[in-house]
């Protein structure tokens, strides 16, 4: 039972990319999500928090429920599909806000081929200040000739 509960949390963290793809194209680039995306696109947005930070509670309301009904009456798969989606929001945020866009001074330091070919893919997307001509979109996968271009660049 153990290695399905793990198997739910894994693959429901390995699905939250594509969701994550799905919404932040057509969502936040698309209807409805613009008005709250828009100032993420803004170079130098000069406040600690942004409204694009909103969509961090459209994915935590869910997920709380999740834990909520995956736990009132003892443990069932839907805590561990809870536990998948809050990884990856741990993940995003910790890729997104503070290794990205550096709004945490904590891993300054980091500097991994991996890291730098996401840096790229984001610094790509975020070249285009509108919500057309968008690419890519995702946070954990970039597309392979970023991590080519990363691999040869030393600092």
């Amino acid at each position: 039972m153990i290695l399905l509960y793990l198997a739910i949390t894994v693959a429901t963290f390995v699905a939250m990319e594509g969701i994550t793809w799905l919404t932040h194209k057509y969502i936040m680039h698309g209807f409805l999500g613009w008005y709250f995306h828009e100032d993420h696109h803004q170079p130098g947005y000069p406040h600690v928090f942004e409204k694009n930070d909103f969509f961090f509670v459209v994915f935590a309301i869910p997920c709380m429920i999740l834990f909520y009904l995956g736990t009132v009456e003892g443990i069932t798969w839907l805590a561990f599909l809870a536990a998948g989606v809050l990884l990856y929001g741990i993940c995003y945020f910790l890729v997104h806000d503070v290794l990205i866009h550096r709004r945490f001074k904590w891993f300054d330091k980091v500097d991994h081929w991996y890291f730098r070919a996401l840096r790229k893919g984001h610094k790509i997307h975020h070249k285009h200040l509108g919500k057309e001509d968008g690419e890519c979109f995702g946070m954990l996968y970039v597309p392979k000739k970023y991590f080519i271009e990363a691999r040869k660049m030393r600092k």
